[in-house]
């Protein structure tokens, strides 16, 4: 932690003295109730603060400073489990800003998005851009770049390359173990990933639907969590492992209300929340981690409960034995908040400080920072409509993804083909739209061409440099036409997310770093999100924000059909099949 965010040692004489009561607290937080997050209790107790730590829970103590908080609460500090941070489209900084007013005060962070276009200087540029602020950011070595074969990415990562990035103390796990058949089947490379998580740290994973003997291989090679589960069922099975599941409540994917049945008074300790990705408009709008927890409550789930696992229990997973919880000798990270059940902070302390108040950011600046590296976003040559094309099948049968907005599982459908001059177009009337995914780091050509449903476009095209877990350039629409211009405007903008409609460019959001991010402050990137998203809607669109399922489309880890930009791709054979859906 840098210096102004440091705390006292534990064994600090002074803290101690401040403990006993002999000796004057640097703040007393006065007349609140504290949520106990080891026994899920609630009672009235005055919490005194001294370097940075808390001292002591219970009765009145001398103060350099006085907080009164009468009928009011004091939590500890939120913490996302895992989350990708260029989600919010947002560099770090930048998310601090926004994140630490709704009461998120730490986050494990996988940089596994811009570790596939930049490879290490790209979770390097990640992890130091936020240095300096006034939220614990752990980190997560990504694990899998690339995800899978069946893509092209823009970098490689061996264990060689990850190794060194243990070194520094910020890092907590080897993040989200991805190739999960990989590690059922003990391909060596994969393993030696795994093995090195668990000789530095802890391994993180993702196994979507990973049930009976498969599971038991993955928790038997030493994986320690899980954030896709999408049933109850699947959740309790994972933490009968000995796993921990995290509830993710995200942008896309959205699974709490139909997890949290899986959680009870004896096992909730197995469960934390997580958001994975968070788009910047609803970061703003609903909340982060603020916003699992106010769901979680008005579905049924004890207030206490809610807090422990959106605190404590991922504090725990991570090793994190100072933070979590309001208790002698913990990080003085704090929230004051009037209703546990609206959950909004007051006030929001890091390190026993005032860092936001009333919803604002009241923390430091970060000092400027360095020139970002340019992005680059590669169309094939001579890229046009022709670069589209679909051949008609033989049999007047095609495969196709179907798209549900709030999950990342896909369907793997089979319907007819509209055929127009020998070719296979979009049929808007049945709400089946052509994909592409065009590779975009390095000059290969590559054209993945498909089809979806569930996006409702009536016109136009949507594309997005934004496309997991390579980010490469995927876009869907409604006419070959449309699509060209999106993706050539992406081209000359650097990378981003584009409308294109008519033959013309109706909004762009530019993402100059990596093509995933932008360097701008936060209200001015919402802002131009906001304007894209109308533009969306303007086509017909009627997601919330379609920009966040079309960038799932081509991730190849996630069942059951995506389309990379090496083709279609069945993720339950985890291999390539044709388009035509006879051959």
């Amino acid at each position: 932690m840098e210096v102004g965010h440091s705390m006292v040692e534990r064994t600090d004489p002074r803290l101690l003295a401040v403990a006993r009561g002999d000796a004057p607290a640097d703040l007393l937080i006065r007349g609140a109730s504290v949520i106990n997050t080891f026994t899920c209790e609630i009672g009235r107790a005055d919490v005194a603060v001294f370097g940075g730590r808390v001292a002591a829970v219970g009765e009145p103590r001398e103060a350099m400073e006085i907080i009164d908080a009468p009928g009011a609460f004091v939590t500890p500090g939120l913490l996302d489990a895992h989350m990708h941070v260029e989600s919010t489209m947002l560099m770090p900084r930048e998310f601090v800003r926004v994140a630490l007013p709704h009461g998120t005060t730490g986050a494990v962070l996988d940089p596994h998005e811009i570790a596939n276009v930049l490879g290490v200087a790209g979770i390097r540029l990640l992890m130091d851009d936020a240095a300096t602020m006034p939220m614990e950011l752990m980190w997560g070595v990504s694990s899998c770049v690339p995800a899978s074969h069946l893509e092209t990415s823009g970098a490689s990562l061996g264990v060689r390359d990850l190794e060194p990035l243990f070194d520094d103390p910020r890092v907590v796990a080897l993040a989200e173990m991805m190739n999960f058949p990989g590690v059922v089947r003990g391909v060596p490379d994969v393993l030696a990933k795994v093995a090195l998580g668990l000789r530095r740290r802890i391994v993180d994973g993702h196994a979507p639907g990973l049930r009976g003997a498969g599971l038991q291989a993955y928790a038997a090679a030493g994986i320690t969590s899980d954030h896709e589960c999408t049933t109850a069922a699947e959740a309790i099975e994972k933490v009968r492992l000995g796993m921990m599941v995290y509830i993710r409540e995200g942008s896309a994917a959205r699974n709490l209300e139909a997890l949290l049945p899986a959680v009870t008074p004896t096992n909730r300790h197995r469960f934390c929340f997580c958001t994975d990705d968070r788009h910047p408009a609803d970061l703003a709008d609903e909340g982060h981690v603020d916003h699992v927890v106010r769901r979680a409550v008005a579905l049924g789930l004890d207030p206490a409960s809610a807090v422990a696992m959106a605190t404590l229990h991922t504090a725990r997973h991570y090793g994190k034995r100072d933070l979590g919880a309001v208790a002698p000798g913990c990080a003085a990270d704090l929230l004051v908040l009037d209703d546990l059940r609206e959950f909004r902070p007051r006030l929001v302390l890091f390190r026993g400080r005032v860092v936001a108040r009333d919803g604002r950011y009241t923390g430091p600046e970060p000092p400027a920072r360095g020139a970002m590296p340019a992005s680059v976003v590669r169309l094939p040559d001579g890229f046009g409509d022709a670069s589209l094309r679909a051949p008609a099948p033989r049999g007047g049968r095609i495969r196709v993804i179907g798209m549900d907005p709030h999950q990342l599982v896909t369907e793997s459908l089979v319907l007819p083909a509209r055929i127009e001059g020998g070719v296979c177009v979009a049929d808007v009337g049945n709400d089946v739209l052509k994909l592409a995914v065009i590779e975009r780091h390095r000059g290969t050509g590559n054209v993945g061409v498909g089809f979806v449903r569930g996006f409702g476009l009536r016109h136009g095209a949507l594309a997005s440099t934004v496309g997991h877990d390579s980010h490469n350039l995927a876009v869907v629409g409604t006419n070959d036409g449309d699509m060209v211009v999106a993706a050539r405007a992406l081209a000359d903008a650097g990378g981003g997310q584009c409308v294109a409609d008519g033959g013309r460019v109706l909004a762009v959001l530019r993402l100059p770093v990596a093509g995933l991010m932008s360097d701008r402050p936060a209200a001015e990137v919402i802002a131009r999100q906001r304007g894209l998203l109308d533009a969306a809607h303007s086509l017909g669109c009627p997601i919330h924000d379609p920009f966040m399922p079309l960038s799932f489309l081509p991730l190849v880890v996630i069942p059951h059909l995506k389309l990379s930009d090496r083709g279609l791709v069945d993720v339950d054979r985890f291999d390539f099949v044709p388009l035509d859906a006879d051959t």
